[in-house]
């Protein structure tokens, strides 16, 4: 899977600045993370993203749990080798057994001789649901 774009990660128009709080996850694409176009695979990003919003759902579970579904996925720009990826979670819903998190994806070019810039490049919604350690269903503890 290709990661779709409609503008240029470098575009001017798109630049943001990260949120104002610990990312849950933060790496660098390597270069066998490359589609052959020279991007970040999206099927590398959608692994990063469900790893994120694991972290996320395993704190609110206090352990294990699996993803269900992912109720949707967004890429809005490309990334490239060397940008600093920052994932950013938050829980949205909780059922009985079930978290849903929305996981916000962004990335900081750094040129070696000019500034720095961000732009958010994914957006996705994943639900996990709580699991003993047998693998079965369980209710999430108090919050």
């Amino acid at each position: 899977m290709n990661m779709l774009s409609t503008q240029s990660s470098h575009d001017p128009q798109a630049f943001t600045t990260l949120p104002d709080r610990q990312p849950v996850l933060r790496v660098i694409p390597m270069p066998s993370d490359l589609n052959a176009h020279g991007d970040v695979f999206g099927g590398w990003v959608m692994s990063q993203v469900d790893l994120a919003g694991a972290i996320v759902a395993q704190q609110r579970a206090k352990g294990r749990v699996a993803t269900v579904a992912v109720n949707s996925f967004q890429f809005k720009h490309p990334i490239a080798i060397g940008d600093v990826i920052s994932f950013y979670g938050e829980i949205i819903k909780t059922g009985k057994t079930s978290i849903t998190i929305d996981v916000q994806v962004y990335s900081t070019h750094q040129p070696q001789l000019a500034e720095a810039h961000t732009v958010k490049v994914t957006e996705a919604i994943l639900t996990y649901v709580a699991l003993h350690q047998d693998g079965s269903k369980r209710e999430l503890p108090e919050h």
